[in-house]
């Protein structure tokens, strides 16, 4: 398939040094011919084609890991208080969502079967999992302990391949296509790894002749793909290593310390309040409580919100209507100066305050 041939030529090219170019150029038919096995095809399966599991609670994480690495086990343990999770039958392809009552908020757990192998090939069901992962607020990775890194860098090149992109930030590029006037290109700092050259090559691949480009990092030419693309995620993942107790404590210690990453042992139930802690931070969820005038607070019914919400996106969540009539709103809590303050629209909430909002 063009996919082996590209795949292939990038491993001849990268002996030869002079051919960055070519080697950027092929990294883009690449990424291209990859972006067309992810577009579904227009024609075929149109209808009833879809792996779709409704959106409920507040947050939503994707379980991800290769069989017989504890999922179903986690799963079992961390949403025993959930209802029985009902298995969707899809074809072959079953996805148990479970939900994990944490902080007041309800996060929906999907355990997403061993279909990551082969799906960035465009194979079997691969295709709508993927769809499904995409939609995720984080991504826990499932990995052994007793197979070191091994499993974890297999994963990551898949979810790169398909488009989901772990723990990294959108490249700071601007990049926007023109009706005419050729390739206006700039950079704020020295660029060691894209040349004018390359940038244009890579978009003559995309048939985009008329752009302005602007980087305001140091980007590699792969960056500079996904930002023409455009139809990337960026997603925070937890590496989650099951199965400690059968590794040796240095070895525990090693896996502890990589960055995003969390020891844990299902069948001896060890570490697993720390890592519903960290799974917490990376949600970037906050609870919020409303008060009503002359009463106590009701702290039984939390609104979940995203961190860096504002008053009027809690006035939107408590009613569609409510931003129109408000005058003002009093809070308590820690994203205050005093106790109450009056605040507008635009202040921004923190985890565990309390609001009272005053209507025209």
């Amino acid at each position: 398939s063009n996919i082996e041939q590209a795949r292939r030529s990038i491993q001849t090219e990268q002996h030869r040094t002079t051919t960055e170019y070519h080697l950027g150029l092929l990294k883009a038919k690449l990424a291209k011919y990859r972006a067309q096995l992810l577009e579904p095809s227009k024609s075929a399966g149109a209808k009833g084609e879809g792996f779709d599991v409704m959106k409920s609670g507040d947050a939503r994480v994707a379980l991800i890991g290769f069989p017989s690495v504890g999922k179903s086990t986690f799963l079992s343990l961390m949403t025993a208080t959930a209802s029985e999770a009902a298995s969707y039958e899809f074809t072959t392809l079953t996805c148990i969502p479970g939900v994990i009552e944490y902080n007041g908020a309800n996060i929906q757990l999907l355990d997403l079967p061993g279909i990551i192998e082969g799906a960035s090939q465009g194979k079997g069901r691969g295709r709508q999992v993927i769809a499904v992962a995409r939609t995720a607020d984080v991504v826990i990775m499932m990995l052994d302990a007793t197979k070191g890194d091994v499993q974890r860098k297999l994963l990551e090149k898949e979810l790169e391949s398909v488009g989901i992109r772990l723990n990294r930030s959108k490249p700071n590029i601007y990049f926007k296509p023109k009706k005419g006037g050729g390739l206006s290109y700039n950079s704020m700092v020295p660029l060691t790894m894209c040349s004018e050259k390359l940038v244009q090559l890579i978009l003559h691949e995309y048939k985009i002749f008329n752009a302005e480009v602007l980087f305001r990092e140091d980007s590699t030419p792969d960056d500079f793909i996904d930002v023409i693309v455009g139809n990337r995620v960026y997603m925070p993942c937890l590496y989650v290593y099951n199965k400690v107790d059968q590794i040796s404590i240095e070895e525990v210690d090693r896996l502890a310390h990589e960055p995003h990453s969390v020891v844990i042992s299902c069948g001896m139930k060890l570490n697993l309040d720390f890592l519903l802690e960290r799974l917490w931070e990376y949600l970037a969820l906050i609870c919020l409580y409303t008060k009503k005038r002359g009463e106590r607070p009701d702290f039984s019914d939390a609104i979940i919100m995203r961190r860096g919400a504002s008053v009027e996106h809690v006035c939107h969540r408590i009613h569609r209507t409510l931003a129109s009539q408000f005058k003002y709103a009093l809070v308590w809590g820690t994203s205050t100066k005093f106790d109450p303050q009056r605040v507008g629209l635009t202040h921004i909430m923190e985890h565990e305050d309390v609001i009272q909002i005053v209507k025209k």
